[in-house]
Formats: C-alpha cells, structure tokens, sequence
C-alpha cells in the first residue's frame, strides 16, 4: 500500500473525514482514509449517541448547507439500510431581549422558514406542560429539527466508503505531510516510518489540527481544543414517555447567559440529554477527562425548564467529547496554500455545532481536493485568510 499512489488522501477518520472518504470514492477516486486510533474511536467529536440538526443559526451563510445536509442524510442512510436521522421539531428559548433569540426570528424570516414565535403560556400549552419558560423569555418553534446518531453516522460513511472502493486503515498517526519529490502530489508520514502517497490529501483530524498544521507548514490556526460534557439526566417516575423523541418533544436550544442545548429521549430510556455549549481547553493527546463546565448552572436550568419532571440534582451520565472551536465559531474550509498549493485541503474548527453538516462538507472537501473548487457554495466565511495568523517555521 505504501508503493500505491492515490488520487486522495484524508487524514483524520471521524465524521468529516469519513464523509469525505464515502463521497471520493463515490466518485471513482483511489481513495485511502487514515485514522490515528481505533476506528469508533471515543477520543476525538464523532462518538456517542446523539447530536441535534437544527436549521436555525445567527449566521445566515449556514442555511443552505443545513438545508442540504438534511436531504443528504436521508439519501445516504438508505443505501446502509439503517437509520441515523431522526426528526423531531426543534425549539429555540432566550430572554425576549437577547440578540441571540431576536436573530433566530430575523433568520427565520429572512429563510422564509415557518415558526411559530411563543410566549410562556403558549409554550406550556405547545409542549403540554414540559417546558416552562420565565415570563421575560420567548420561544421559536419550527418544524426543522432532528437527532442524527453520530457513532451509527461515521460508521454508515465508512461501510460505504469501502463498498466503493476506499482503502481504510486505522492506527495509523500521522506527524507530516511532505510536497512530492516526484510529482506534483503529497506524501504523508506516519509515527512509525511509513509513507503514503497521493495526488491530493484532505486534513479532517478534529482537535489535532493545530498540532499537525503546524508541523506541516508552520502555520498556527487558531483552533483551539475544548473537552466538553454531555450529561443525561433522569426523568421522573411515570414521567418518562412525556419525553421521548417521536412525542412531539423538540430538540432544544437556550440563551441568555449560558448556552444550554438537549436533544429528546433516543438512546437511553428514561433519560434526557442536556449539556453546555463550551468546555475547557486542553491539549488533545493529554486530555484532563476533567468535570463537567458550567455544572450548577445546568442544573438550575434542568430544574426550572422541565416543570420538575426532571431529576436536576445530579446527571447520571457524563460523557467527555472533544471540540475545535474557532474565535468566531465558523469552521475552516479551505486550502492549506503555500508550496502545497491546491493539492492539500483542510476541513477542522467545526466548534461543536459541525456534525449535522457532515454530508455536504464531505462533499465540499472532496470537490475542493477533485476539482480546485466546490460547487454552489460560497466558502468565504471559512477561509484561513479571515485570521490574522503569523507563521513559519
């Protein structure tokens, strides 16, 4: 395989890469996925159960690519014969005056998307008692909303990545990327000495792409590594089905001074996802595996939001992830440049709200890496460019 030359290399097998991968060798290219760790790795931002979709966002450059992802989740997922998507409505809720909230409205009448802007009584009477909001709040409803089962997700892009042809190869890290010495492509290193070769290479590798984009041009992208909790909390004795994802219960989002959000009961009975947006930063390959952020924050919420239904004393689950977040939260689409040129694309600071758009950035990074461009997408809000960066080695 080292001898081999492909026409992609992705370096990074988590959701993004993997979709990456699926929709290469969907093409026909001599495609090879490479993977730090175990395939189905928990290290990294691709694991667990559940992530939300949600097309409501203040940034109004992600509606098309939200809008896409949903029509391309289904149509993936029925050539794996599984189901990874699950609809459900979804909810935003903020204090009336907060600019967050009020630009949820702007972007949904902007979107032309239909939502219903509620009030306290009438977002008790909507959801039937389970969510209480203080009088000074405001809720938006829409019929845009979803749960998308991440670890069932990647594992559907690489079955599908190998049924058309991909190479896949996990525990395989990877330390460089090298301008070919005898061409106008890549080689990518590994820790132990080996060396793969490729027209082109994509860089998905989640909260290592600092580490590795510096070491490859000197370049110092400003993706920082947070390690983040997802906590379950327990729902009350006879309570239980009020909850659960197919009940009209939504996918939620929460403003104001700490940004909560929470999917409906799906892959534990009894028990509902609630968690803070944020986390602390770290360095990747010494994760803390530290407490839970915001903690006494997220159980004042849990047990003023849910009409005391909900068990708010402690989670019973606590689940580490990993985010790369940037300073604006918009993600970096783009190519690395310099004597790399068009041949490496980088895909990373998906900070934390990424996963649902994973098919289209799957298919972004492979035209980026194909075709030098991507169709129908305008991706000046993910350049490097918008950083002020000072490089070299």
């Amino acid at each position: 395989m080292e001898d081999s030359q492909f026409d992609i290399i992705i370096v990074g097998a988590g959701v993004m890469g993997s979709a990456t991968a699926y929709y290469a060798a969907k093409r026909g290219l001599r495609t090879l996925l490479l993977e730090q760790f175990d395939f189905l790795h928990h290290c990294g931002s691709s694991h667990g159960e559940s992530r939300t979709i949600r097309v409501t966002y203040i940034q109004k450059h992600y509606y098309p690519l939200v809008m896409e992802s949903y029509n391309l989740w289904q149509e993936v997922e029925a050539q794996v014969g599984y189901q990874v998507y699950f609809k459900a409505q979804h909810f935003d809720m903020g204090p009336s005056h907060d600019p967050t909230i009020r630009s949820v409205v702007d972007y949904c009448q902007t979107h032309a998307i239909p939502f219903q802007l509620l009030h306290r009584h009438q977002v008790a009477e909507k959801f039937a008692g389970r969510i209480d909001i203080p009088e000074d709040w405001v809720g938006v409803s829409n019929e845009y909303g979803g749960v998308i089962k991440p670890s069932k997700a990647v594992a559907m892009f690489q079955t599908l990545a190998y049924k058309n042809g991909a190479v896949l190869v996990d525990k395989v890290k990877v330390v460089d990327i090298k301008k070919s010495k005898e061409g106008e492509g890549v080689e990518v290193f590994s820790s132990s000495g080996k060396r793969f070769r490729g027209k082109k290479c994509v860089v998905t590798v989640g909260a290592w792409a600092q580490k590795l984009v510096k070491t490859v041009n000197g370049v110092e992208l400003p993706i920082v590594p947070l390690e983040t909790n997802v906590c379950y909390w327990r729902i009350k004795e006879g309570e239980e089905g009020k909850f659960q994802i197919g009940t009209a219960f939504p996918t939620f989002a929460s403003f104001g001074d700490t940004y909560i959000y929470g999917t409906p009961t799906l892959e534990f009975p009894g028990l509902i996802k609630v968690g803070v947006h944020g986390g602390n930063p770290c360095d990747p390959d010494k994760r803390p595996w530290g407490p839970a952020v915001m903690m006494e924050e997220l159980k004042k919420w849990v047990g003023e939001r849910f009409s005391d239904m909900v068990d708010s004393s402690e989670p019973v689950i606590k689940q580490s992830c990993m985010y790369s977040m940037t300073p604006d939260e918009d993600f970096v689409i783009d190519f690395l440049g310099g004597e790399f040129g068009k041949n490496v694309v980088i895909g990373g600071g998906f900070s934390g709200h990424g996963f649902k758009m994973a098919p289209v950035i799957g298919r972004i990074l492979t035209e980026l890496a194909a075709d030098g461009e991507a169709k129908g997408v305008d991706l000046k809000h993910f350049r490097i460019g918008r950083f002020k960066i000072t490089s070299k080695i």
